[in-house]
């Protein structure tokens, strides 16, 4: 019967022909040419309707009815003799006549572009995607081959190449050995069916290759890439494979040049890897922190020495030796302590991205010079990142939350502080021209960092300090109790605060930045008060008493809000270093004991411009207070005479 297709599919286009020739005859009306036309017609169309059946015989698709996580275990391919049951070598020598007919008629093409499509959604991606799906080949002799998918069990969260390349290999030589791997046409154009096959399918089945498996199979880190030739060698060897099999055609294709870019797969790999564990640093909390001393340093891992480096170790050994032989007189020292960071505190965050930066550069050591380049510019993004994401994430918290506002502070000092060296640690391992900054050139912009984020929270200290001193009427009219107990409520609640921070900055910050940041603030505070005293134009021995009681208050209680230790001892130091950090604090001592010293005491203490009064305050300053709080006698009008500088 196949031979019978064969020969009468190869007889319609010369039956074809000859009706056409009868058309272009004058005699084309002629009812006999109309009948032979559309008896071809029908012919044609019931021989391919009869060659689609015999093809659905040969290969028969168990798909699945519904779409869930494990349907494609219903999946099955019947690949069928077609023959009879007593002579099962029949099919398989008539199957090119099968073929060749169904390519003569024009379908061919479409239907194993049906095939291909059916074969790679319902098997082929599956087995790329799922590690734990295999193919299994049973054989029926009867029938022909069956291929299943089968569920096994793995860890594996993504599919090896080498099990890929063997699964898809598995279903591809059964599919040649039944049914693709014969030849249809004349000897001439002699053509493979696996050769249409290949052509529909490879594309997107090597894409899927890529983006599901060899994506997946790139190395973590530099240390692996040699061991990934094994992969190059696996990629070669399945188009090797499909090449004998005639599923593809040419030398080299997208799938092994991707194997063999291994390099620069890996270095855009480790980017994207680096900046997602980055910029999950950046947006995780801040509050863990590790404190750092001057004897910390970050980990680098020792670097294997460049070409020229033994030379360059012994010129400066011999250097070294010539200055120790040099005996300087009152030869002095540097501190240990010289450009090491002070005892802070850094979010842990900021500390595992400055390993993260490091672990990036030495992976460089090795790489290609691409590779290397395009590594080291990832470790500039990181940082870049961190000065955009972290002050827009975290902003909300850097205002409300002080503790936050001081680590942060200290996170981008330690940045910068790092970024001064860490470029000429990987100089000699970097392909890059010279007069490249490296990260030096970031320093400036950390530290503007750190100092606008922490002014910015020493601002609304401030503001906040303010407003409470707002609330004390302007200290006027103190020998009213609800005047005077408003006044010192306000001036208690500002001591309340600046111990609120000192405890919050306790330990956190620099001790310096700590003395200054208090020291400031007690200053804002001061100078409000002394400011709203100066104002004053009548001041009552009541209001001169309470005043003084206030400016007491401050005097007493404003050294112990100083305290950067948690040793209570050890601060002790730095509570008499109040006049260094709070720059009014002299004028805040000294107009205390103007309220409460007499005419005389007051011109003795100006001393004829020279005193202690006259180093605080302006001739017209001093008279201003004095007419405020003495009446106008004689007594007044000579010493406000000596008043003069």
């Amino acid at each position: 019967m196949y031979l019978v297709y064969a020969c009468v599919v190869c007889m319609f286009p010369l039956a074809r022909a000859s009706v056409d020739a009868l058309k272009a005859w004058k005699d084309t009306e002629l009812p006999l040419v109309h009948a032979l036309s559309s008896e071809i017609t029908i012919q044609r169309e019931n021989l391919t309707y009869h060659l689609g059946e015999e093809w659905q015989k040969l290969a028969v698709w168990k798909l699945p009815s519904t779409k869930s996580n494990y349907s494609f275990l219903k999946t099955a391919l019947h690949l069928n003799r077609g023959g009879s049951k007593g002579d099962e070598s029949v099919p398989h020598a008539l199957l090119p006549s099968i073929l060749q007919a169904l390519s003569i008629q024009g379908e061919l093409h479409k239907k194993i572009k049906l095939f291909g499509q059916v074969l790679f959604k319902y098997m082929l991606k599956p087995l790329i995607i799922y590690p734990s799906l295999v193919v299994e080949v049973s054989s029926q002799p009867e029938q022909g081959a069956v291929l299943s998918l089968q569920c096994t069990e793995t860890k594996a969260e993504h599919p090896d190449p080498s099990q890929v390349y063997t699964k898809v290999l598995t279903v591809l030589k059964t599919l040649h050995e039944h049914l693709f791997g014969k030849f249809f046409g004349d000897q001439k154009n002699e053509k493979k069916v696996s050769e249409i096959l290949g052509d529909l399918i490879w594309e997107e089945m090597s894409e899927c290759i890529i983006r599901e498996c060899l994506v997946h199979s790139i190395p973590a880190n530099s240390s692996q890439l040699a061991e990934y030739s094994e992969v190059i060698k696996q990629t070669e060897d399945f188009e090797s494979s499909l090449k004998e099999m005639g599923y593809l055609i040419g030398d080299s294709t997208d799938l092994l040049k991707y194997a063999r870019n291994i390099n620069c797969h890996f270095a855009s790999k480790k980017c994207q890897d680096v900046i997602v564990a980055a910029r999950k640093l950046m947006t995780s909390e801040m509050h863990n922190t590790v404190k750092i001393t001057p004897e910390y340093k970050l980990s680098i891992p020792k670097l294997p020495s460049s070409s020229g480096g033994e030379k360059e170790r012994k010129e400066s050994s011999k250097k070294r030796a010539h200055y120790d032989q040099q005996s300087l007189e009152n030869e002095k020292q540097l501190s240990p302590n010289t450009l090491c960071l002070p005892v802070c505190r850094i979010s842990e965050s900021v500390q595992q991205l400055m390993e993260l930066a490091i672990q990036t550069l030495s992976e460089v050591v090795g790489s290609s010079p691409q590779c290397a380049v395009q590594l080291f510019y990832t470790v500039r993004n990181i940082f870049h990142l961190f000065y955009d994401v972290v002050p827009t994430y975290h902003k909300d918290n850097f205002l409300k939350l002080p503790h936050l506002a001081a680590i942060q502070h200290n996170n981008c000092m330690f940045i910068a502080h790092h970024l001064l060296t860490l470029g000429f640690q990987f100089k000699p391992h970097l392909p890059l021209k010279d007069g490249v900054a490296y990260f030096v050139d970031l320093v400036p912009g950390f530290r503007r960092l750190g100092a606008r984020c922490f002014v910015a929270q020493m601002n609304v200290q401030k503001a906040e300090m303010l407003e409470r001193l707002s609330t004390a009427r302007n200290f006027s009219n103190l020998d009213d109790e609800d005047n005077y107990s408003v006044a010192s409520k306000a001036i208690r609640q500002v001591i309340h605060q600046l111990r609120r921070l000192g405890k919050v900055w306790q330990d956190v910050l620099p001790v310096n930045i700590y003395c200054k940041a208090i020291g400031t603030l007690l200053n804002t505070a001061i100078s409000e008060l002394i400011n709203k005293i100066m104002m004053l134009e009548d001041i009552s021995n009541v209001d001169g008493e309470r005043l003084r009681t206030l400016c007491q208050t401050i005097i007493e209680e404003g050294p112990l809000v100083f305290n950067p230790l948690p040793d209570e001892n050890k601060n002790k130091k730095y509570q008499e270093e109040v006049p260094v950090y709070v720059k009014k604090w002299m004028t805040l001592k000294e107009i205390s004991m103007v309220l409460n010293a007499n005419l005389q005491e007051i011109v003795d203490r100006w001393a004829e411009g020279k005193g202690p009064l006259a180093v605080e305050f302006s001739c017209n300053e001093m008279k201003s207070l004095i007419r405020a709080l003495f009446k106008n006698t004689e007594r007044r009008a000579a010493a406000l005479a000596k008043i003069v500088k």
